[in-house]
């Protein structure tokens, strides 16, 4: 069993729930869930430019779990555009796999 996670500071939200290629119909994508935890952290360390041992203390977490929030979410967006994927922006830091 492993360590409980962490409770994160999450002060930004996305503008919509999920983002889509167009013409397709939602039914036929497959969805890729970005957790609100990823988002912030792309947020402070690529919207915000701020470093990563700065956005950690924002955060609340280590400097190595931002680094690897960002590397996932940066995974994620990379699939979505590569494979025409939906990105679901996740309600909370609960983190779904992809289908």
């Amino acid at each position: 069993m492993g360590r409980p996670k962490i409770p994160r500071r999450i002060c930004g939200r996305p503008a919509d729930s999920c983002f889509k290629p167009n013409g397709i119909p939602m039914t036929e994508l497959a969805k890729v869930y970005l957790g609100s935890d990823e988002f912030e952290a792309l947020r402070l360390v690529d919207f915000q430019g701020m470093q990563q041992q700065e956005a950690a203390q924002e955060m609340g977490v280590s400097r190595q779990t931002l680094a690897n929030l960002v590397k996932s979410a940066r995974f994620k967006m990379a699939d979505c555009l590569m494979h025409g994927k939906a990105l679901m922006m996740a309600s909370d830091s609960s983190d779904k796999s992809t289908d």
